[in-house]
């Protein structure tokens, strides 16, 4: 009979990265791994989370940006965590407009409205203030992520969300772009509308209080592991509202102050 501290020596980041893609492959989620694996630490997540990109890269796809996650004071919170976290975008993850959810690909999506940036430079942390940050934006646009986790119920730890990329599904930016100078992006207001109906609301200011904070931070962890944030890279800087299920046949949109309107079709 294996014991628990047996099981709990069998785990590796590698493990966990195969164990959560696999998920991801069959659409079936799966409990908590810290539930079974308590020894999972942020550094053994970020790892897992590096180990699955080379594995999506082996399979073709090109790292486009990056995603951050837990900006929302609230969310943080809630999980118990003081930071955000960091997670990759990869082209496979971009939603052409106009497409609806790709259901086939996810297990239970959900909607959030974002301010995105595409960085005009490189952007190298540590040290890196959201004053230096936004400096490197070359636009701002609006953006619905639609995040997907590999936990059943989207129960998870903070080192759980790392490890499965931050609850990566695909995200949708829209039409317009913004120099950021031209924006007071702690005021950008959305409304979130889900079939016509407005669910919820909110300013750049639930970002970390500016999205140029949350770009800084993004700069200074990747920073931290080596990376530097690339010219043309699409940074998502967090939800600014809860995520929201997207039912089949829904119709989400995100209605922006300045960077206009974003929808999606709930396939």
């Amino acid at each position: 009979m294996t014991t628990a501290s047996e099981t709990t020596t069998t785990w590796s980041a590698g493990r966990v990265a195969e164990t959560l893609l696999s998920a991801e492959r069959s659409r079936t989620a799966r409990t908590s791994i810290r539930a079974e694996w308590p020894d999972l630490t942020l550094d053994v997540a970020y790892a897992a989370q590096d180990i699955a990109l080379a594995d999506r890269r082996a399979r073709g796809e090109t790292v486009v940006g990056i995603k951050l996650g837990l900006t929302s004071r609230a969310k943080q919170q809630q999980m118990g965590v003081d930071e955000p976290s960091v997670a990759w975008l990869t082209d496979a993850m971009a939603l052409p407009a106009g497409l609806p959810v790709p259901r086939d690909r996810l297990i239970h999506p959900r909607a959030e409205p974002e301010i995105a940036f595409v960085l005009g430079r490189e952007l190298k942390g540590p040290g890196v203030t959201a004053a230096q940050a936004m400096a490197a934006v070359d636009y701002a646009v609006g953006a619905i992520e639609i995040i997907d986790s590999r936990y059943s119920g989207f129960n998870f730890s903070l080192e759980d969300a790392v490890a499965d990329n931050n609850s990566s599904g695909v995200y949708i930016t829209g039409p317009v772009m913004r120099r950021p100078d031209e924006l007071d992006l702690g005021l950008e207001a959305c409304l979130l509308e889900v079939d016509g109906d407005v669910v919820d609301s909110a300013t750049g200011a639930a970002v970390l209080g500016h999205p140029g904070e949350a770009l800084a931070f993004a700069a200074n962890t990747f920073g931290a592991r080596g990376v530097t944030l690339q010219p043309g890279w699409v940074v998502l800087t967090g939800g600014m509202t809860d995520a929201v299920p997207v039912a089949p046949g829904a119709r989400v949109a995100a209605h922006f102050t300045s960077l206009g309107t974003v929808t999606v079709a709930g396939g």
